[in-house]
């Protein structure tokens, strides 16, 4: 038996040691549940800290793709959003914006590409969107992401159907509704604006109003902590600086391309946009 050492008037002496009671033994499993608790806290933070850095990399990957437009690329990417195995609500939001990027890169080519057509890829944006929700039914970021899928034109010239704009617009509403200065929702919905046609409900005059209160929401946003999902800014001033070149104010829409290469040096469509209008 294990026994403590005394010191009892200079003489040494041994005594068993003494069995815990019950409040000691309950005192111990207290200090034990504690710890326990404590490291399963920070397991858990460590693994949600984790989750975002590695969600924060796949945004940076499909936002290059897009800036750059390297519709390869972002088709290699599918595979790695595809191997996660989380499935919260971000695995189908990224999976959607990763299908999105495609489509809109798909849509603004005036050649056949590889790989799946706008409408497909359009459609599959959708249903990731649609798995978000599943899991989030108040995700605005998704319901934005679904309305915008839902209205992306489906080849050069623009076309839309009218069924899926009316789900769009649904869909941007509620976003609104839940999360009205979000800049992420405030573009899709300026950008609905912008892109669709008069028949289709879309009004340039109205997106250059929501346009800058999008750009404003970003600055602003850009002031805090970082957010995830926190992509947006740089697609947010080239199209202010589309709608400021239709209503005929190059030097505004100069200023507003200059804050987009800022951001994003990388950002191909600012570039060529810029190149028009330097060249007059």
């Amino acid at each position: 038996m294990r026994a403590h050492i005394l010191l009892n008037g200079g003489a040494l002496q041994r005594s068993p040691r003494t069995t815990p009671g019950p409040r000691g033994r309950e005192r111990r499993s207290r200090l034990w549940c504690g710890a326990l608790t404590a490291a399963a806290l920070v397991s858990v933070c460590l693994g949600a800290r984790r989750a975002e850095v590695s969600w924060r990399d796949i945004e940076t990957r499909i936002q290059y793709g897009y800036y750059t437009e390297d519709a390869s690329a972002l088709r290699s990417l599918a595979d790695t959003v595809a191997a996660d195995e989380s499935h919260d609500k971000l695995h189908g939001y990224y999976a959607g914006l990763l299908a999105w990027r495609l489509a809109q890169l798909a849509a603004q080519s005036t050649t056949a590409a590889p790989g799946a057509s706008a409408a497909q890829l359009a459609q599959r944006c959708v249903s990731e969107a649609d798995t978000a929700l599943a899991v989030q039914g108040d995700f605005a970021e998704a319901l934005a992401l679904r309305a915008a899928c839902a209205a992306t034109p489906l080849d050069a010239s623009g076309s839309q159907t009218a069924h899926a704009v009316h789900r769009a617009h649904r869909d941007i509403a509620r976003a609104l509704q839940l999360a009205a200065r979000n800049p992420r929702v405030l573009l899709l919905d300026a950008m609905s604006d912008y892109q669709l046609a008069p028949r289709l409900g879309g009004n340039k005059e109205r997106a250059l109003v929501k346009l800058r209160a999008a750009v404003a929401a970003f600055e602003l946003e850009r002031t805090g902590t970082e957010r995830l999902p926190g992509w947006g800014a740089a697609e947010a001033y080239l199209l202010l600086a589309r709608d400021l070149l239709d209503h005929g104010e190059p030097v505004a829409a100069r200023d507003a391309l200059e804050r987009a290469l800022l951001l994003a040096p990388e950002f191909t469509q600012a570039r060529r946009l810029m190149a028009q209008i330097i060249s007059g």
